[in-house]
């Protein structure tokens, strides 16, 4: 069953076609990862997805309901959350009332101490969850972010680049996050531009070239791919 479906999306701005015809499926329980080099449209296709754009003509749904013309928070309201590139966190608060306040609008007391608790020890924030936002490095912004942003339990969790900026080890362990909260049931949409974090974790890969799908299989289809190569690692293989 698809969670998420668009049909012939597109975006222009201006005489600037940026999402041409997108029609794209993302399954029910799997993690999805949309790749492509800078100006294949995937930011575009990302905030058509949650609102913040409107597409000039095509239709999206989530979870068999249309929310192409849905606002933002509506389509949180549906079941739908996001990480995005930036941590949108609460710098001058502590980790833990971080969580507290994303957590707050589905739970209170003891159930949402021990889910605080529950997701320091995930996110391995425990050690400083006393510590203020702002003092995290990088990686562990991203870390209480993602805590953030799946503190509403969503149906589906989009990522918009998640890993970057992160040491290696900082993406492995953001891969093994994601690979949890999907073994847990959350489908994932992520865009990434690592591709050791594509290949750890997605289940099917689509690239977008001029704003419009270009390839789609799993990572060792993409990878094989020619054209793939030649657009998006800047080599053919011999």
């Amino acid at each position: 069953m698809a969670m998420l479906e668009t049909h012939n999306l597109n975006k222009h701005f201006g005489g600037l076609h940026v999402t041409a015809d997108v029609s794209f499926t993302l399954e029910a329980g799997k993690i999805h990862c949309l790749i492509g080099p800078n100006g294949a449209g995937k930011s575009t296709f990302f905030r058509l997805l949650l609102g913040e754009h409107q597409p000039s003509s095509g239709k999206i749904m989530f979870d068999g309901v249309d929310i192409t013309r849905l606002k933002p928070f509506q389509r949180i309201n549906q079941g739908m959350s996001v990480k995005f590139q930036v941590p949108g966190i609460f710098s001058a608060l502590s980790v833990r009332q971080n969580l507290e306040i994303a957590l707050q609008r589905r739970l209170e007391g003891a159930e949402l101490d021990a889910e605080v608790e529950r997701l320091l020890d995930f996110l391995q924030l425990k050690d400083v969850a006393s510590q203020l936002a702002g003092n995290l490095s990088h990686g562990l912004k991203q870390w209480l972010e993602i805590g953030m942003a799946i503190s509403l339990k969503p149906k589906l969790l989009l990522l918009d680049e998640p890993t970057a900026g992160m040491s290696p080890e900082e993406t492995h362990m953001t891969g093994e996050i994601v690979k949890q909260l999907n073994a847990e049931g959350m489908t994932v949409l992520a865009v990434e531009h690592d591709m050791a974090f594509v290949r750890q974790v997605a289940h099917r890969v689509s690239v977008l070239h001029f704003g419009r799908i270009f390839a789609e299989g799993t990572f060792a289809e993409i990878v094989a791919d020619e054209r793939v190569a030649a657009i998006y690692l800047g080599q053919s293989h011999d």
